[in-house]
């Protein structure tokens, strides 16, 4: 194997095992395994994007602005988010009441069943993590979690 070969392999390897990555393959996989059980649960047709537009939207009703930063998307893109989700009748979109040149997009019934699906989901889901790392170590990782964040919350609000 070249020097060159080395370096290239050595690279590749040291992408894979970056913190970040971790971070972000931890977060795919749980956005995943979210929507295929709440699909198992009657919410078809709901792609990762979906449910994490959803999971920004708070209960009091959020603007189509507001979400688009949450998710580090443009509003058009996050526009479009919210025009399927119309669509599919999770969500509802009207002017805002304070504002009328801003969008505020609220849950349905059928948006707020999802809601209560989507809570008792993520704590089966708990369940099963619990299972693979034993109670310890995932209150372990719960709390480190926790204190990085925090940490890394703060430094940003510096």
């Amino acid at each position: 194997m070249s020097e060159e070969s080395a370096q290239y392999d050595a690279l590749v390897q040291r992408r894979q095992e970056n913190i970040g990555r971790y971070f972000w393959r931890a977060h795919r996989a749980f956005v995943e395994i979210s929507v295929r059980k709440m699909a198992a649960r009657g919410h078809i047709g709901l792609a990762p994007a979906h449910a994490t537009l959803i999971s920004h939207i708070d209960t009091e009703g959020t603007r189509i602005t507001t979400l688009a930063e949450r998710l580090f998307i443009t509003k058009q893109a996050a526009g479009h988010l919210v025009a399927d989700l119309v669509e599919k009748g999770y969500i509802a979109s009207a002017p805002d009441p304070s504002d009328r040149r801003a969008v505020l997009v609220t849950f349905t019934e059928v948006g707020w069943r999802f809601l209560h699906d989507a809570y008792e989901l993520k704590g089966e889901i708990e369940a099963e993590f619990t299972d693979i790392l034993g109670r310890e170590r995932y209150e372990q990782l719960r709390e480190t979690l926790t204190d990085l964040l925090a940490h890394i919350e703060d430094d940003q609000k510096s």
